[in-house]
């Protein structure tokens, strides 16, 4: 039997492996709504990302907060297909082969498709940890923790990889796990982590396989 490398490393999906091929529900919620985009998407994640199935209270409850008519709201919305960034796949195999991959992402019952990201990124990933079934958003510690308590390991014992500074970054370095930022060539917001709390930065999935081939090197030394 293959003994299960001691690395564990979370990944973020959306931004990070790929992109949804069209709106999602989050998406069309988001351009209904007469709020500001950014509040828009807290509320979500708060609320609708959270919750394993839609509800009609569910509904009327998102609604009434993001001030969207209930009988507009887009309930028939199918998950759209999901394109990997190139080279996602290689960096993948890189990574697998030195730590255990799990993915942990915010996303809505209606646009986890689970099954399709099984087929799409096996035998890489292990296991998937969408906010929908775990009940937890990004940048919440509990999300992370969610992950690092299903393999028995303490936080620090992660490593987490996303595009998203708030979400990904913040939320990993809060729950005492290490963070990899997905610049794709943006500046960095807060210079002050990278030296207080050992966040990496790399341009792509790629560069952050490097990082992490680094990183098993050193454990095991």
């Amino acid at each position: 039997m293959t003994p299960r490398p001691e690395l564990l490393v979370s990944v973020d999906v959306g931004g990070t492996l790929g992109m949804a091929d069209g709106p999602g529900l989050t998406m069309r919620l988001v351009e209904a709504s007469p709020l500001p985009p950014a509040r828009t998407r807290e509320i979500l994640r708060s609320s609708l990302h959270t919750r394993p199935a839609l509800t009609d209270s569910l509904v009327h409850e998102v609604c009434e907060a993001i001030k969207v008519p209930s009988a507009t709201f887009p309930r028939d919305v199918p998950p759209a297909p999901f394109i990997l960034y190139p080279g996602t796949t290689e960096a993948l195999r890189r990574i697998s082969a030195v730590a255990t991959i799990v993915t942990l992402s915010n996303v809505t019952c209606v646009d986890a498709d689970t099954d399709g990201m099984r087929t799409l990124l096996s035998p890489w990933v292990s296991d998937f940890f969408p906010s929908c079934r775990i009940g937890h958003t990004k940048p919440d510690p509990r999300a992370f923790h969610t992950v690092t308590d299903h393999f028995g390991t303490v936080p620090s014992g992660l490593i987490h990889i996303g595009d998203d500074w708030t979400c990904d970054i913040v939320g990993a370095v809060e729950a005492g796990a290490t963070a990899i930022w997905i610049s794709r060539g943006r500046q960095i917001p807060d210079e002050s982590l990278l030296v207080d709390h050992g966040v990496l930065t790399a341009h792509d999935l790629a560069a952050a396989a490097t990082h992490i081939q680094h990183l098993a090197a050193r454990s095991a030394t």
